[in-house]
């Protein structure tokens, strides 16, 4: 099992390292949008490539981060429910939806994606908008974003069997989520008044 915690801390790094990068190109997009935004206005031009830019950009940041985001414990969940729990039902939880659920759907959209994606860049596809940019860029972010994804499932996975045997400590455990800050903080709003 430490091997495999090893690997788990590997996966951890490299995920977190590539997501506080690509995080930024949500900047670059509101720049390009505000910049053809007023161009737009004040030159009475534009162009297809700018916007497809943007959701490209966009398309970058939602997929190739979101396992950044399911390693900091910031993905959606009935958190009134979760919260209720007990740490074992949880853990269980997370180790049968990862298992059951998030793993098999990486699989499923990989190897619906890697076709999707081929077809795509052997027929160098483009847009159908009118200077629009090629699509097989695009379609390529389905697959490496669920690649990525999946690998980030495994370590999630990794690391609930350790802490669920007692070979390390819950990394979550100390985790206050923004919506339980922003409450706290509201309390305290409330209580100096």
């Amino acid at each position: 099992m430490q091997a495999l915690l090893k690997l788990s801390s590997r996966i951890d790094a490299f995920t977190r390292w590539t997501g506080k990068r690509l995080a930024w190109l949500i900047v670059l997009a509101v720049i390009i949008s505000a910049v053809n935004a007023i161009v737009r206005k004040t030159f009475d031009t534009s162009s297809n490539s700018w916007l497809e830019l943007q959701w490209v950009l966009f398309s970058i940041v939602f997929l190739l981060c979101s396992p950044w985001t399911l390693l900091d414990n910031e993905h959606i969940r009935i958190d009134i429910v979760n919260n209720a729990l007990p740490k074992t039902a949880r853990n269980v939880i997370d180790v049968i939806g990862h298992f059951f659920f998030l793993i098999p759907l990486c699989v499923v959209m990989i190897i619906t994606g890697v076709p999707f994606f081929q077809r795509s860049f052997q027929i160098n596809e483009q847009s159908g908008n009118a200077g629009g940019l090629p699509q097989w860029p695009a379609k390529s972010l389905i697959m490496i974003g669920f690649a990525l994804l999946l690998v980030q499932g495994i370590s999630e996975l990794i690391k609930r069997i350790a802490v669920m045997r007692g070979l390390m400590p819950d990394p979550h455990d100390s985790q206050v989520s923004a919506i339980e800050a922003e409450v706290e903080h509201l309390v305290e709003a409330i209580e100096k008044k």
